[in-house]
């Protein structure tokens, strides 16, 4: 796997995010990215007991699938994640703190049994590629799902509820939960997701709920490791920009603002918005 050479023994998280944005939209070692964001948040805590645990959990599933006879369904072995990592190791989603930041942070996640469904998903995803699987996350809203691949079936799994098989039936009902009544099951919402885009939408939870309690300055810190891992995406360095400009670092929102407008991305509206805030900023600073 190309996720296999991020690390090595003086790397750094930051060095980590650095080498997975060098493979663009490759698979990644996923888990490993994962923990390199949540080491970021507890620089003290050693890495190698979350790596053992994970090794342990790709082993629990392959004992687990010696079990089943030769001609078991790609559903039936399938099956066998959410038998472990729901049943033996009691890994569940946390409905009750459902906000909780810990819940998005990889090391706190293993630490305390629950997370959120992209968290659970990301574990999820590492134990299906031990066994040998295709694994991947899937573009679904607001509630975290991937497929696993096995020879040439393929499984949707929920990982926030005991990574559950989804039917057709089960998907159109929870997209229509999630979205009130108002969104239809498309082909769209379950296009699979490069790793990439499942790592940032992990770190995007934690992200906007410190927009929501107005912690703007540790958003701001998010943000940054995010576009480690993303350097290449406009929006990030538009929303660096705007959170830089909110928190009165007037210098750093223009220059990532400006760069922002002279790589040309965006679309007009927000182009315009941007450009009117740039100006204004300007001002303030002559």
């Amino acid at each position: 796997m190309a996720g296999d050479a991020l690390m090595t023994a003086d790397s750094t998280p930051q060095d980590t995010l650095r080498a997975a944005a060098s493979l663009v939209d490759q698979p990644l070692d996923i888990a490993e990215v994962a923990l390199a964001f949540a080491a970021m948040d507890r620089p003290a805590v050693p890495l190698e007991r979350y790596r053992a645990d994970l090794t342990a959990m790709v082993d629990a599933v392959a004992k687990r699938l010696t079990d089943l006879p030769e001609e078991s369904s790609a559903g039936d072995r399938a099956a066998c994640l959410g038998q472990v990592l729901s049943g033996d190791l009691t890994f569940k989603g946390d409905a009750a703190t459902y906000d909780d930041l810990q819940n998005a942070n990889l090391m706190r996640v293993i630490d305390r049994r629950k997370g959120l469904p992209v968290a659970l998903g990301i574990l999820y995803i590492h134990v299906a590629r031990g066994q040998g699987w295709a694994a991947e996350g899937l573009n679904f809203p607001n509630h975290f799902l991937i497929r696993v691949r096995i020879g040439a079936d393929a499984v949707i799994l929920d990982p926030f509820n005991q990574g559950r098989s989804m039917d057709a039936p089960g998907l159109r009902g929870l997209i229509r939960e999630m979205s009130q009544g108002k969104a239809e099951l498309t082909p769209a919402l379950t296009e699979s997701a490069p790793d990439r885009h499942v790592l940032l939408r992990l770190q995007n939870n934690i992200k906007l709920r410190l927009h929501q309690s107005e912690r703007f300055t540790e958003a701001l810190e998010i943000l940054e490791r995010m576009r480690l891992l993303a350097p290449d995406l406009p929006h990030l360095q538009r929303e660096a920009g705007m959170v830089n400009a909110r928190i009165g670092n007037l210098r750093a929102a223009i220059t990532l603002l400006r760069s922002y407008l002279d790589d040309g991305a965006g679309d007009p509206a927000d182009r315009h918005r941007t450009a009117q805030l740039l100006q204004e900023m300007e001002k303030r600073l002559n």
